[in-house]
């Protein structure tokens, strides 16, 4: 007898394989760069080649743009060092820009670019500010006295502030854009949503607390700038007090600006105040007065090293203490804000 056929099976096809996730956005592929964000680059980097140039000039010696007197010419060594730090400074600029508008500028770890990104936002965003402001006050016909009514030797020619602030406006602007465009495609995820839709989370007794000091603290430096602005001679050196213009004023009444800034925008995050509004809102005054106002505080502190036995320009116990209470402020607002975005970038990979 012929065996009966072996019963055969129809092979069952293997499992198609899980599509693979979404890559997190952070690793999103970029997008082809677009003419503006190019025009924007361009522009950026353009702004940095006037200050580097006055600053490459003086570090070899040359003395275009400071007048005979100055006292810039008085301690060549630091000048040099000063003008070198300065200028690799300025260069981060360009660094910046094109971190801004290249494919590998997408895998910077967030913390490599942001701290940069602060410092140029503190740094520059008060010249934004205060340097068209002073204009309009000085074409208003402001009469407060300049350093050629004390008899004092300029600083530099006044050519250099137009040129030099002019720049920074400049980069400002377009490395400011070029920055919340980048954020927008990476980070966007993390303040969307509004003031008040904001969870409760276990760090927020501590949020609340640095957010309390720092706007306890901010009422210091503010307070004195304030009095300072409107013309209190009240802890000022001499040398600040026979220079005093209507430059000064400004500039003070900016700082207490930023600080005030700062303080607001941690309170709104710590305690969702102005529940309404986009939680973009106080990201940004927290991040920008917090920059504003560390970073400057810190900048005057280290002016005041310069200063050195001059008695005249040492800066008094009550200026130290306000530059001081600034880099406090700021350096707390900015922790407050760094934690804050750490934990929505958490919560968002765990969703």
């Amino acid at each position: 007898m012929t065996p009966p056929p072996t019963p055969t099976r129809t092979p069952v096809p293997a499992p198609a394989p899980a599509p693979a996730p979404a890559p997190p956005s952070d690793a999103a592929a970029p997008r082809p760069l677009s003419r503006t964000r190019r025009a924007l680059r361009a522009l950026a980097i353009a702004s940095c080649v006037p200050y580097l140039a006055i600053k490459i000039a003086w570090i070899f010696g040359s003395s275009v743009g400071i007048p005979d007197g100055s006292p810039l010419l008085d301690h060549r060594v630091t000048m040099v060092v000063a003008n070198v730090a300065t200028a690799l400074m300025d260069a981060a600029v360009i660094v910046l820009a094109l971190l801004l508008t290249q494919a590998w500028g997408r895998r910077v770890r967030p913390w490599l670019l942001a701290l940069p990104m602060w410092l140029a936002t503190g740094l520059l965003a008060p010249i934004m500010l205060g340097f068209p402001l002073q204009l309009l006050v000085g074409a208003l016909g402001s009469t407060s006295r300049g350093a050629a009514d004390t008899g004092r030797e300029p600083f530099l020619d006044a050519w250099v502030f137009g040129v030099v602030y002019g720049g920074f406006i400049l980069q400002g602007l377009t490395l400011g854009t070029l920055f919340v465009l980048y954020a927008r495609d990476r980070w966007a995820h993390l303040w969307r949503g509004r003031v008040g839709d904001l969870p409760t989370s276990a760090s927020q007794p501590a949020r609340r607390t640095a957010a309390v000091t720092a706007a306890v603290l901010a009422l210091i430096p503010a307070a004195l700038n304030l009095m300072w602005a409107f013309g209190s001679t009240a802890g000022l050196n001499e040398g600040r007090i026979a220079d005093r213009t209507s430059d000064f004023s400004v500039t003070q009444a900016e700082y207490a600006l930023f600080a005030l800034c700062a303080a607001a925008g941690a309170l709104m995050l710590a305690f969702r105040i102005g529940r309404a509004l986009p939680l973009h809102v106080p990201l940004a005054l927290a991040w920008v007065g917090s920059g504003a106002t560390a970073c400057w505080g810190g900048w005057l502190v280290l002016g005041s090293l310069v200063a050195g036995d001059d008695v005249v320009n040492r800066p008094t116990q009550v200026m130290n203490l306000s530059y001081a209470v600034q880099m406090i402020v700021g350096t707390l607002v900015v922790a407050l804000v760094a934690s804050f975005l750490a934990e929505r970038a958490a919560a968002k990979r765990r969703a």
